[in-house]
Order: structure tokens, then C-alpha cells, then sequence
């Protein structure tokens, strides 16, 4: 019995199927390459002021905040999140409700569990630690508590290398808050950490989060994007060796309403004080100031920061 041959169309639409078939099996299998390039790591950042949480705040009260706090993370998921004015119990109930975060840092009065954190929430699924640490800004960086540059606060910074699991890919995260009162604290504490960031083990990719208690004309700013010079800790006026951009700007350049610490009122008129910062070359595919509230009860003082990042980095 003689089978009949399939008509050209019926023919051309098996061979589109089977084109089909290998693309999206090919593009499963390559999925981690789809987003960013064999030489980039993409990457979602958050810096986050949660605002500390025995403040006497009455009905923005760290109890009517904290689930608020929880689901602006859960609600844009990020892979990093640099956290600022973080108590113990804060970061514990943030991590109870979000276990897929690990945590990086201690705390500035001890460099254990007293006082504030400038914790790094990490993404356990996909990041392991290479090394991690704390400094803090002063003459004696290394020395829990020390505070020698007439800090109204004692001040930190913590830092990790985060190693993606998948692919071997790696970068920096430093998080750090910033004194708000002493503008050569500041300064001194900009250079600092530019030296620690040139004097990476690694020359890798790094990611800057962080309330500067600084807008964008203070010249802390302008010295981190290189423009200028300040005093360092030695006395000396240099500027940065690791200049940087600020991802927000990347994408808004004209933007005006861009305040980010607003006092639980919901206000945007006024200066930009956080900040994620990267190296030159990284391209920034999202940044947003994140104004979530529910009925116009805000999770903190400050507004969070977020950024979408491909990092030029190598295996």
C-alpha cells in the first residue's frame, strides 16, 4: 500500500514546530545567559533606612512597621538588600518572615549584637560568602566602637563578597550609614571607604548601598563620582581612586522629586540622601525610588532605593 506524502504546507509546519522545540529548549537550558552576557552577573539591589526600632515613633511605632517592612522586600525582590538603622530584633523578625535572606554584619557599639546594624541581607539560593567583615569610621577602623572624627554616632560599614553558586560569578557589596551631623566625619568616612573598596582582594564588581545622610551636591557625594577632592583621615585632599555612578541618576537625570527621607510623611520634594552606587560600565537596567505605603501609612522614614544591575563581571 502506497502512503501518501505529507503536502508541502503540512511539511513546513513540522519544521517550524521542530525549530520551535529546540529554541525553547536551548533557551531553558541557557537561562541564566538570556538576562545578562557570559561576562555579567545580573543583580536587583535595595538599600533600605528601616528606621530604627525603639524609636518613640507613636503609631509608625516599629510594631505597626514591621510586616510593612517585610512585604516592600518580599514585594520587589531583591538579591542583595543593604539595610540601615537595623536593630537585632528588627533584622530577626525581617529574616522570619523572608528565611530565604542570609545576613552579613554586627553591630557598630560592640561589633556583636549592641546597637545598630548596617546589615547585608543576601539571597541563600544563590550567593555563597567568599569573605565578609565590618569596619568602622575612624582613625582605628578595625576597633569595635571607636569613634574619633567627631561622629555624633559611632559608624560603620559591612562588606561581603558574594559568590553566585550557579556560575562562580562573584562582586562586593558594602553597606554603611553615614553621620548626620559632622560633615568632615563624612568626608573621612567617603575616603575610607574608597581605600577599602581600591584595596579589595579581588578585582571585582562592586555595589555601594547606603544612607549618606548627604545630598547630591554635599561634597561627599561629588567626591565618590570623582568630581572633587576632600580630607581624608590623614589630612590630606585626594579624590576618590574608585570612582563611582549613582544607578538612580543613570535613568533619571532630570528627576526633581527625588527626597528620600521623609519623616513617615510621604513628602518628595527635597534632597536625595540614599543611594546605590556601582562602578562605571555597569549597566542599569531599573532604578526606583520605592514610595509603597498603605493608606498613606508609610513602612519608614525613609523611602527605600532599589536598582537592577548587569555587573561586567568573569568566573
Amino acid at each position: 500500500m502506497c502512503r501518501k506524502r505529507p503536502s508541502i504546507v503540512t511539511r513546513v509546519f513540522l519544521s517550524l514546530a521542530i525549530l520551535l522545540g529546540l529554541w525553547t529548549f536551548f533557551g531553558l537550558c541557557c537561562a541564566d545567559t538570556v538576562g545578562a552576557g557570559a561576562g555579567e552577573l545580573e543583580l536587583r539591589v535595595m538599600t533600605f533606612n528601616i528606621r530604627y526600632g525603639s524609636a518613640n515613633d507613636g503609631e509608625n511605632h516599629w510594631k505597626n512597621r514591621k510586616e510593612m517592612v517585610s512585604n516592600v522586600i518580599r514585594n520587589h525582590p531583591s538579591d542583595v538588600v543593604g539595610l540601615q538603622e537595623a536593630l537585632r530584633f528588627q533584622i530577626d523578625a525581617i529574616r522570619e518572615a523572608l528565611p530565604v535572606y542570609g545576613e552579613i554584619g554586627v553591630a557598630r557599639e560592640d561589633g556583636n549584637n549592641e546597637g545598630e546594624y548596617s546589615s547585608v541581607l543576601y539571597r541563600t539560593d544563590r550567593f555563597g560568602v567568599g569573605e565578609s567583615g565590618t569596619f568602622w569610621f575612624s582613625d582605628t577602623p578595625e576597633i569595635a566602637g571607636s569613634n574619633t572624627w567627631g561622629n555624633a554616632c559611632v559608624r560603620i560599614c559591612s562588606w561581603a563578597r558574594l559568590i553566585e553558586t550557579k556560575t562562580g560569578k562573584a562582586f562586593y557589596i558594602f553597606n554603611l550609614h553615614l553621620d548626620h551631623v559632622s560633615q568632615p566625619s563624612r568626608e573621612k568616612s567617603a575616603v575610607l571607604l574608597a581605600e577599602r573598596i581600591k584595596n579589595r582582594r579581588y578585582k571585582e564588581p562592586f555595589v555601594v548601598t547606603g544612607d549618606f545622610n548627604a545630598g547630591e551636591d554635599n561634597p561627599v557625594i561629588k567626591y565618590l563620582k570623582g568630581e572633587i577632592a576632600v580630607e581624608g583621615p590623614d589630612g590630606s585632599k585626594a579624590k576618590t581612586p574608585v570612582p563611582m555612578i549613582d544607578t538612580f541618576r543613570v535613568l533619571h537625570p532630570d528627576a526633581k522629586d527625588v527626597k528620600t527621607a521623609h519623616a513617615f510623611k510621604g513628602t518628595r520634594q527635597g534632597n536625595k540622601i540614599d543611594y546605590v552606587f556601582v562602578p562605571p560600565g555597569t549597566k542599569v537596567l531599573e532604578a526606583q525610588i520605592l514610595y509603597d505605603n498603605v493608606d498613606g501609612r508609610y513602612p519608614s522614614d525613609h523611602y527605600p532605593v532599589t536598582a537592577t544591575l548587569h555587573l561586567p563581571v568573569m568566573k
